[in-house]
């Protein structure tokens, strides 16, 4: 739960007091349906006479010996913590417990297949949960070797760090007991192990320092046909190439295992050599070419963890955002220039971009190099700052140094700080020598501070459109008023034949509040002209009166895509802060989609022509722009290529803001095969969301949905029903769902989570109006309760936001002015507040 906590300074502490050599960990996954045996053997060495505590959430401790000496567990044993006392120079401690298996995607995740009944355990560590698997000192910079031993079913799969033993069978069972050997020495939160009866598929690879590095690619058995494993192989192999040719440091470990997990809470997760994965990445129904470029890029994003992160590791979570942020720039670059997805950078514009810069204009955003003071803070810290702008900001970094001074560099810090834990500072002082320059000024700048710049063109021209004067202006957030350097270009764009042609560029410094630009004086002012083109700075830009003009008649007859895509998140920043009004931007939106090829760029665009439908649009014009933006999804989809992915992703958010009576008779038409759209095939999943676009109309209810769920017994059918049932529009359906989530902590994860998206999906909002009261009343017992995985779902997905009204915000900032306490959960509500103040401005500003 959001209580157990670990301050900073008592890791400080700790970290003063002991050093860790290696734990030895047993765990018997023999023992029943709830509980596991685990016993855990630390060696370490401490100052002499000093006390510490070491870290371990259990339902039950049966033994602490200590030096040899047995500690009596209900003296010394919290259920969070063992307080061990009287150290001496060199100790072993030996802690036997029965730990818990969960069911929210923490610890030892234990998830039983309603296909088949077979049980699939993986693990899941960060930030502070392998202490829920054995007795651990669970922060990043008290690294160890950690060798496990597991007896579980014989028929089972077993994975962990280290490459997998042949299993012991216990005679006269039927169990077999795995033990690997100790692996190199690792921060605690990327050990892992994976259990059941998962399928594999093994390939090898060749490293540059010619070892042969064995490959596994794992799933559950029912899924296990759907598994593209070749492709996920070519792809690890570029990765691999590519990593290790630019950081000059082979693979830093034994064997590389990738496994796809049921009701994983994240994309991914870095563990060393036995790489996590969300089993949505196992595609059984066609999926969009968005989602098969995100798989890509996850896999290299945890690839390139192996060296930045696993190998060498941040001291304290203050620097989780190095970790991340270099991993998503380095994924990205890496797809861009090693695999097929060369418009790579196109994608981190539309979908990173868009998430960094909503994140900064947060109350709550923080630098980069955000304040972490304790496990409470790293929580609520993954967020759009430490992945997005900060990959965003690395990237800055990259052209400021030069891109092979920073390879350089990188390859510096991995030799010198191999399984060691590093800070900043450590990779800026490599940069230093191997660019020439000094970063101290500019880590100040978009490190230590928060908030995005809004850049804008500012300029005369004649009659003729000769330019006599140009600026760009910059400005910041009041709360946030710091003005940054910016190196980008601007891009002249003229229509020829019929396209928007770039025709000039000039790669200019922008500095201060207003750079004027001599080198554009003379010239024709052009048809579009674009601010920040090859979107090399990390900055909000604005359109001028006749560019945007020229962007909302012919925006789909740009030529580049990257262009487009900043054109696209130019506009939609301008919506979101009230300069454009949010009905224009669904006239931008559907009179320009069609022709988009970029599969991220169209879905994020249409994700935010139906929030600016429901929410953005004034009120009064809510029911009729849900409408038109229905109809003309479905003649975008019945015009689109015959199986594109244009096409595909017109039907998905079609079925999604479907509204009227007419929408209703085509989902239906699509769903009994009435209705055809060429060789377009409803599969289960799309079958699902076209069932639940029918839920939203209430043209179904509990009887078809569990017809469906009959029909597909699946974890994946499961989830759906869920989000299916909450999205029926009664107040009654939404309460249901509600008190399904707050009153029971037996929902898994993945049901907590799907259940919360219908619960939000909505036409017309008035079916959580009685919610409201509920919503407030539940925040401090479920943050007190619950995992903070789980309560953060509830608090973020079970917020009326829909509503977007002024009882809504007063409701909610009087929960905010009787309750102080809790920062962390403070900072959600807020966040949640923030959302809906905004939409308030926005729909004010489309009324005008």
């Amino acid at each position: 739960m959001p209580g157990e906590n670990l301050t900073r300074v008592e890791a400080q502490e700790r970290k003063a007091t002991v050093d860790v050599q290696s734990y030895t960990v047993a765990l018997d996954l023999t023992t029943g349906d709830e509980v596991f045996l685990s016993t855990t053997e630390v060696n370490f060495t401490a100052r002499a006479g000093a006390s510490t505590f070491i870290d371990h959430l259990s339902r039950t401790v049966h033994s602490v010996t200590l030096n040899g000496a047995a500690l009596d567990p209900a003296v010394v044993n919290d259920g969070v913590r063992i307080q061990l006392d009287g150290l001496a120079e060199s100790n072993v401690l030996v802690v036997v417990s029965d730990a818990e298996y969960t069911n929210s995607g923490e610890g030892l995740h234990r998830f039983v297949d309603p296909v088949d009944g077979e049980v699939y355990l993986y693990s899941q560590f960060e930030v502070p949960d392998s202490r829920r698997v054995f007795a651990v000192f669970e922060q990043p910079d008290l690294k160890a070797t950690f060798q496990f031993t597991v007896t579980a079913p014989s028929a089972w799969a077993v994975v962990s760090n280290s490459p997998t033993p042949t299993p012991e069978e216990l005679p006269g069972t039927a169990n077999s007991v795995w033990s690997f050997s100790p692996t190199p020495v690792l921060s605690s939160y990327v050990t892992a192990l994976v259990a059941g009866p998962y399928d594999v598929t093994t390939s090898e690879l060749t490293s540059r320092d010619g070892r042969v590095i064995p490959l596994g690619i794992y799933a559950r058995k029912s899924l296990f046909e759907f598994l593209d494993a070749d492709y996920i192989f070519d792809k690890t192999r570029e990765g691999f190439a590519y990593f290790e040719e630019k950081f000059d440091y082979a693979y830093p470990f034994e064997k590389y295992d990738q496994l796809f997990v049921p009701e994983f809470n994240a994309g991914a997760m870095e563990n060393a050599g036995a790489v996590t994965f969300t089993e949505t990445y196992v595609f059984r129904s066609k999926v969009t070419e968005a989602v098969k470029e995100r798989r890509v890029i996850t896999i290299l994003h945890e690839l390139a963890h192996m060296w930045f992160g696993d190998l060498v590791t941040m001291k304290w979570w203050n620097d989780l955002w190095l970790n991340e942020s270099f991993a998503e720039w380095a994924s990205t670059m890496a797809a861009a220039e090693a695999t097929e997805w060369t418009e790579a950078w196109t994608t981190f514009q539309a979908m990173e971009k868009s998430w960094a810069y909503r994140q900064d204009q947060l109350p709550s955003t923080h630098p980069v190099v955000a304040t972490i003071n304790d496990l409470e803070d790293v929580q609520v810290n993954f967020d759009g700052i430490t992945y997005a702008k900060g990959g965003s900001v690395l990237k800055q970094l990259v052209a400021w140094v030069g891109i092979d001074a920073f390879f350089a560099g990188v390859a510096a810090y991995f030799k010198k700080n191999a399984y060691g834990n590093t800070e900043l500072g450590d990779l800026l002082s490599e940069l230093e020598v191997t660019s020439g320059r000094d970063l101290s000024g500019w880590s100040a700048l978009w490190l230590e501070t928060a908030g995005v710049n809004t850049l804008r063109p500012s300029f005369e021209a004649t009659h003729d459109r000769t330019i006599t004067s140009f600026s760009v202006l910059q400005t910041a957030a009041i709360d946030y008023p710091t003005i940054r350097p910016h190196r980008l270009a601007i891009g002249f764009y003229n229509l020829e034949d019929k396209k928007l042609v770039r025709t000039e560029r000039f790669e200019i410094d922008v500095n201060g509040e207003q750079t004027d630009v001599a080198a554009l004086i003379g010239r024709r002012k052009p048809d579009l002209l674009l601010i920040n083109d090859d979107d090399l700075a990390y900055a909000k830009v604005r359109l001028d009166e006749d560019s945007l003009a020229v962007a909302i008649e012919h925006l789909a007859d740009i030529e580049n895509p990257l262009a487009r895509a900043i054109v696209w998140g130019s506009v939609w920043d301008s919506t979101r802060d009230g300069e454009t009004a949010a009905s224009d931007y669904v006239r931008l939106v559907l009179g320009n989609i069609a022709t988009e090829t970029e599969s991220t760029t169209i879905r994020t665009t249409l994700s935010q022509l139906t929030t600016t439908a429901r929410l953005y649009v004034e009120p009064s014009k809510r029911a009729a722009t849900i409408e038109l933006v229905g109809d003309a999804l479905w003649e975008l989809a019945k015009d689109a290529e015959e199986g594109s992915d244009a096409q595909f992703q017109f039907v998905k958010f079609f079925a999604n803001i479907a509204s009227t009576p007419a929408h209703v008779e085509t989902l239906k038409g699509l769903r009994d095969g009435s209705v055809t759209l060429g060789s377009l095939e409803i599969d289960t999943d799309l079958a699902w969301e076209i069932l639940e676009g029918l839920a939203v109309n209430g043209a179904i209810g509990a009887a078809e949905i569990d017809a469906a769920l009959a029909a597909d017994n699946t974890s994946n059918g499961q989830q759906a029903a869920a989000r299916t049932r909450a999205a029926l529009p009664t107040a009654e359906a939404k309460r249901a769902a509600f008190d399904s989530l707050v009153e029971s902590d037996e929902l898994p994860n993945a049901i907590v989570r799907q259940t919360a998206v219908g619960f939000q999906h909505v036409n017309d909002p008035a079916s959580l109006e009685s919610i409201v009261d509920a919503y407030f009343g539940m925040l401090t017992r479920i943050w007190k309760d619950r995992t903070h995985s789980i309560a953060e779902t509830l608090v973020v997905g079970l917020y009326p936001t829909p509503l977007a009204s002024k009882e809504l915000v007063a409701a909610t900032q009087s929960w905010l002015a009787q309750n102080p306490e809790t920062p962390a959960l403070r900072r959600l509500v807020t966040e949640n507040l923030a959302g809906v103040e905004r939409a308030l401005v926005v729909q004010a500003r489309d009324a005008k």
